[in-house]
C-alpha cells in the first residue's frame, strides 16, 4: 500500500490552481477577461485579498496579464502538467495579518522600556522615511528600520526575531515583492502620519496609545492595499 505525502497549500495557491484548471479545460478561454475580483471572491468563498494574491501568482507564471484599470486577462493556456511553483512564499496579506497580531503588543511593551537613544533613532527615521517617499524608487528601508527599532525597544529578543522574520518574508517572497512593487508604482507610500502617532505614543510612554496607534497603522495599510488598483 503506497501513500502520497499530504502537502499543505496556501489558500491563494488553491484558488490559482482552480482557475488554471478551468483555463486548461477550456471553461475559460485564452484572451478572455476574468470575472471581477469581487465576483471571484463571492464565487470561490474567499476574501478579495486571496483573489489578488492568486492573480499575481498566475501573472508571475505567465498565465494571465494584469492590466491596470482594465482587468485580468488570460494570455496563455497552461499545459497538462502546468502547475504553479511552490516557492512563491507567503502572500502579502498573510504577512500583514501576522504583523497586526504581533506588532501592537510589541509597541505596547516598547512604550514602557524605550530609551532616549531609541527615540532619537525613531525621530531620525521619520525624517528618512519622508525623504524616501519623495524618491521615484522607494525601498522603504526607513520604514522597516522604524519597526525593528520598536521591536528592539520592547526588550524581548523573541519579538525582535519575529518582527525581523516577518519583514524578511515580505522582502523575499516573490509574490509579496511584486505586489508591493505594483503599489509603489501607483504611488502608495509609507504613511508618515501613522508613524508619527506611534512615535508620539512612545514618547508619552503610553502602552495603550502605542498599541492603538500601531493597530490603526497596520489596519490602514491593509485597507489601502485592498482598495488599491494593484490588480
Amino acid at each position: 500500500m503506497e501513500f502520497k505525502t499530504v502537502k499543505q497549500q496556501r489558500l491563494y495557491m488553491q484558488v490559482a490552481d482552480q482557475i488554471i484548471s478551468m483555463v486548461r479545460e477550456g471553461v475559460i478561454s485564452v484572451g478572455s477577461r476574468l470575472p471581477s475580483e469581487r465576483d471571484l471572491a463571492e464565487k470561490l468563498g474567499v476574501s478579495r485579498p486571496t483573489i489578488r494574491e492568486a492573480m499575481i501568482a498566475m501573472e508571475i507564471s505567465g498565465i494571465v496579464e494584469i492590466r491596470s484599470g482594465s482587468g485580468v486577462y488570460v494570455v496563455r493556456k497552461p499545459g497538462r502538467h502546468d502547475t504553479l511553483p511552490t516557492e512563491f512564499g507567503a502572500g502579502p496579506f498573510e504577512i500583514l495579518e501576522a504583523r497586526l497580531a504581533l506588532e501592537g503588543e510589541t509597541a505596547a511593551l516598547a512604550a514602557d522600556k524605550i530609551t532616549k537613544q531609541e527615540l532619537q533613532r525613531l525621530k531620525k527615521l521619520l525624517a528618512d522615511m519622508a525623504r524616501e517617499n519623495q524618491q521615484e524608487s522607494v525601498h522603504e528601508d526607513a520604514d522597516e528600520e522604524f519597526h525593528r527599532v520598536i521591536a528592539e525597544a520592547s526588550g524581548n529578543s523573541v519579538l525582535v526575531s519575529a518582527v525581523e522574520w516577518l519583514w524578511a518574508l515580505r522582502n523575499e517572497s516573490e509574490i509579496s515583492q511584486m505586489f508591493h512593487r505594483r503599489l509603489r508604482e501607483e504611488g502608495v507610500r509609507p504613511i508618515i502620519e501613522d508613524h508619527q502617532s506611534i512615535y508620539d505614543a512612545l514618547v508619552e510612554g503610553s502602552a495603550s496609545k502605542a498599541r492603538k496607534a500601531m493597530h490603526k497603522h497596520l489596519k490602514r495599510v491593509i485597507k489601502t492595499v485592498i482598495e488599491s488598483e494593484a490588480t
